[in-house]
């Protein structure tokens, strides 16, 4: 939703995709009579069957060029991987890395053929690092990172960039989601909001970045990973996520 925001004051109109049709319609009223932009919404769950395919020919129908692809939609699950639901976990799969490698795919295809275009991918910190009690989760994350690098090598130099923005913890949906309100990584912390959050990876799509860490200590984590023995990340990464 923030994302959504930060495109309409500068000017965007916009493409808005989720579950929830009522509140991307509220949505749409709130941001077209602020921001003087149009708004086009679809309710459509993105890990079910050809949704991004459909999600694709309904866009292309329309007559609408994607300029700007942000593939926001994810969720995360808390537990350890024996005990959590395969179903969720397999949801988890399809939404965060299925949908979104199909999305960039289809949408890549006529921006390459335009000369032009952006893409964000919203990755996680979590991509960094194994994460215990959230294996599948920090899984499909560096799957998100790994992916949106190598697109953006494919693509240099043909106007068009690719950009994979890690957020850590951020005030949102997120936890209620994960079920994770009592783990090390959230419980008492104060974390940045969602609108600081979309702010920062909005202007590193703008600028090109390849991969956009917001907040300093996450780049630092992130960054030193790297350098230690991987039992060591293992061990760090555990109390984190634990309770």
């Amino acid at each position: 939703m923030e994302l959504a925001k930060v495109h309409a004051a500068a000017g965007g109109d916009l493409v808005l995709v989720a579950r929830n049709k009522t509140k991307l319609d509220a949505l749409k009223q709130e941001l077209e009579a602020q921001y003087k932009i149009s708004v086009y919404t679809i309710g459509k769950d993105l890990a079910a069957g050809d949704a991004v395919k459909e999600l694709y020919e309904e866009t292309t129908r329309a007559g609408i060029v994607v300029d700007y692809l942000i593939n926001n939609a994810g969720f995360g699950d808390y537990g350890f991987f024996a005990a959590t639901k395969w179903s969720k976990e397999h949801e988890m799969i399809e939404l965060n890395i299925t949908a979104l490698t199909q999305c960039t795919k289809l949408y890549l295809q006529d921006m390459l053929q335009r000369g032009s275009g952006k893409i964000m991918n919203v990755a996680s910190t979590a991509a960094f690092q194994p994460g215990p009690t959230m294996a599948v989760y920090c899984a499909t994350k560096a799957y998100v990172l790994s992916f949106s690098e190598a697109i953006s090598n494919e693509v240099a130099g043909k106007g068009i960039t690719v950009t994979a923005l890690c957020p850590g913890a951020t005030a949102s949906g997120f936890q209620d989601a994960a079920a994770m309100h009592e783990s090390q990584l959230v419980k008492n912390k104060k974390l940045p909001s969602a609108q600081q959050v979309a702010e920062y990876g909005y202007a590193a799509m703008l600028k090109g970045k390849a991969v956009a860490i917001h907040g300093f200590m996450n780049y630092i984590m992130a960054s030193s990973v790297g350098f230690m023995p991987r039992a060591l990340v293992l061990k760090i990464s555990r109390k984190l996520f634990s309770k």
